[in-house]
């Protein structure tokens, strides 16, 4: 497959995913209802983010909160992209890393964009060993692709390193 095809189509089957995902959320569920996927360990709770991840920057002013979560994160955004198309030695983890990344900024942009909040849903809870915020499927594309970089750059300079001391 076409290279910059294979970055065009993951970066819109991560922000589909999301937003279809939404959309089902906003079509079933009631406002703040709480629903029990895997007993209080999982659940699904509708609520809408004005902020950033886990809801960081929502008592900022108007203006700040859209230079901060709306320009600047397209510019951002805008930047990986034209890093991606230009960058022909990127291995393949760390392309599709960048692709989740992509994909999960530019789904949570246009919510802030179409209805100035971020739908947010998915909450764990592992009895007090692990807990998250309230999030999405975005959040997690994004969570996804920065774990995939970490895991590419650590896997990577293990492998320079062996290759140093085989030589």
């Amino acid at each position: 497959m076409n290279r910059n095809l294979f970055i065009t189509l993951l970066i819109i089957f991560n922000i589909a995913i999301d937003q279809i995902s939404k959309v089902i959320v906003r079509n079933t569920l009631t406002f703040r209802e709480q629903i029990d996927v895997i007993g209080s360990y999982f659940q699904l709770i509708w609520v809408e983010n004005k902020g950033a991840f886990l809801g960081m920057g929502s008592d900022m002013n108007p203006t700040l909160r859209l230079i901060f979560l709306l320009i600047l994160p397209t510019i951002v955004l805008g930047y990986v992209v034209y890093y991606i198309v230009k960058t022909k030695e990127l291995d393949k983890l760390s392309l599709i890393a960048f692709c989740c990344i992509v994909g999960g900024g530019i789904a949570n942009v246009f919510d802030r964009i179409v209805f100035g909040q971020v739908t947010d849903f998915f909450f764990i809870n592992l009895g007090g060993v692990f807990k998250t915020g309230i999030f999405n499927v975005a959040d997690l594309s994004v969570s996804l692709g920065l774990v995939m970089l970490l895991l590419g750059g650590f896997l990577n300079r293990n492998k320079s390193k062996v290759i140093t001391e085989s030589n």
